[in-house]
């Protein structure tokens, strides 16, 4: 049909459009004794009108799609066509279920070859999203095994449809729009000639599928975090520096912030209070406040309620010293990640060792990791986090150079990009000549994105401005990396050759 000469639109199945619909069906399924009875889609239209889909063209229906709530639970087992329509042609939608079973899709043949099927799909998900119901189910036939069930089992041609080494023209159209295969199902249509009385049950998973009920306890949508670029100043006193802490933290509550991030060694001011012959030495002096600023930062973590990542600081254990980033939770638990990769200044000069744990932290507000500064530039890293579950990756960093700033950047985005998750960078500006080794810094804190259409188009949802005390506030819309992981334009998470190629974590003896 010219295209000029089509006006579709979608709308929802009514009873005077039955004649068309029995003309659709009957052209549709000669050998499946046609069209149903006016009464089954009458009851279909009555129980679940939103559930009967139709396109029409300039007002004449050439596409439908039926459909009927169902308990997830029980058809998402074994079952056969006369559990869906009884022997008077009889559906019957459960209100109270939990899932949308898919009945039928018919489409004209002066209307095939236009994706209207696709359409009708894509307003099948959109239902299923609206409804919040767990899935979209389908006995799905599989109509040219006929041809091939002398030499293969209907599992084998699956399989083969699957790799597109045949095609059905169900199946491969069921899998082309996200669907996948999750049983065989014997007998489900015996009087199915031509699927041999097989038929596939398929799935479509609904991402956004909120199972709870109370406010309490829903997973967050909107996440928002604030990133404190720090400018490094001398200070006299462990007190004057934490009221600087302080200050930011109350800043960023008042937005009412789910996260709050510092950059890595935000407090080597302190390092100026006391004699530097050796760096050695004053890196163990600014880790005899580490436990103080864990604990003050903890305690604002609970009263200002929000989640804080401490920056990063020395720790000193078992005559080592070690870079460790807290994560100090609203609730007042306080969780540890030790930086890993140890630059060789940090190596020379202070003798730091690294650390052997990474994990993804459960908060109220997603999974979230830390890298800190160099370690973002290793991907095997995040890739295990992300192999966890990981929503939000959060760099403090500290560098002194552009070069050395954009090192962290551009490794930074590229997490985000191949790990499907959002990023968020902080380091330090100005000068500190008063402590060597850090009398200089370089920073643009930044929320980075996975690259496609529901982001930004160059992947940046906010960044500082260079060399300025600022904070940085972002809305992380969690929603949309659900639907990237499923719907992506490219599926980095679901695409990996895990066949081929793997990254695991070691474990240490100790």
């Amino acid at each position: 049909m010219p295209a000029e000469k089509t006006h579709l639109a979608i709308c929802n199945l009514t009873k005077e459009q039955y004649p068309q619909i029995k003309t659709l069906m009957d052209q549709a399924y000669p050998g499946l004794g046609g069209a149903w009875p006016s009464h089954t889609i009458f009851r279909l239209i009555d129980q679940f009108p939103e559930g009967q889909i139709g396109i029409v063209d300039d007002g004449v229906l050439v596409g439908i799609a039926l459909s009927v709530q169902v308990d997830y639970a029980r058809f998402s087992n074994p079952h056969t066509y006369e559990d869906i329509v009884d022997g008077h042609d009889r559906v019957f939608s459960d209100p109270e279920g939990d899932a949308l079973y898919g009945l039928d899709v018919v489409i004209s043949s002066t209307h095939r070859g236009m994706r209207l099927g696709r359409r009708l799909y894509d307003a099948r998900k959109e239902l299923c999203r609206q409804y919040n119901l767990r899935a979209i189910l389908a006995g799905g036939r599989i109509p040219r095994y006929y041809n091939h069930s002398a030499e293969m089992s209907p599992m084998e041609y699956i399989e083969k449809v699957d790799h597109k080494e045949l095609y059905d023209p169900i199946l491969s159209f069921q899998l082309s729009n996200d669907f996948q295969v999750k049983r065989l199902l014997k007998k489900y249509l015996p009087e199915d000639q031509e699927s041999v009385g097989y038929a596939t049950l398929l799935e479509w998973n609904n991402i956004m599928f909120e199972p709870t009920d109370t406010v309490l306890e829903s997973t967050k949508s909107i996440v928002r975090v604030g990133a404190v670029q720090w400018q490094m100043r001398c200070v006299e006193s462990v007190e004057e520096l934490l009221k600087q802490v302080e200050y930011f933290v109350d800043t960023v509550s008042d937005y009412k912030s789910d996260f709050i991030l510092f950059p890595e060694f935000f407090n080597a001011p302190l390092m100026g209070l006391t004699e530097q012959s050796n760096q050695t030495e004053a890196i163990r002096y600014l880790a005899e406040y580490t436990e103080t600023f864990r604990d003050a930062m903890s305690r604002m973590a609970v009263e200002y309620n929000a989640n804080i990542i401490t920056g990063s600081m020395p720790l000193a254990e078992d005559d080592k010293i070690y870079n460790v980033s807290y994560l100090c939770h609203r609730s007042g638990k306080i969780d540890e990640q030790r930086k890993i990769h140890i630059t060789p200044h940090e190596q020379n000069d202070w003798v730091i060792q690294g650390g052997d744990k990474i994990a993804v932290f459960e908060t109220d507000a997603g999974r979230v990791g830390i890298q800190i500064c160099y370690d973002v530039e290793f991907p095997e890293l995040s890739r295990i986090l992300a192999k966890q579950g990981l929503d939000i990756l959060f760099v403090p960093f500290w560098t002194d150079t552009k070069n050395s700033y954009l090192r962290v950047r551009h490794c930074a985005q590229a997490r985000a990009i191949e790990n499907e998750c959002y990023v968020v960078i902080a380091g330090s500006v100005g000068n500190l000549p008063e402590v060597e080794s850090l009398d200089v810094q370089y920073s643009q804190s930044a929320v980075l994105t996975p690259s496609d259409f529901s982001f930004p188009h160059d992947a940046t949802l906010n960044e500082a401005t260079p060399n300025t005390e600022m904070l940085l506030f972002s809305d992380l819309d969690m929603d949309k990396l659900k639907i990237l992981h499923s719907e992506g334009t490219v599926r980095n998470l679901k695409d990996r050759r895990e066949d081929l190629y793997d990254v695991i974590l070691k474990k240490r003896d100790h």
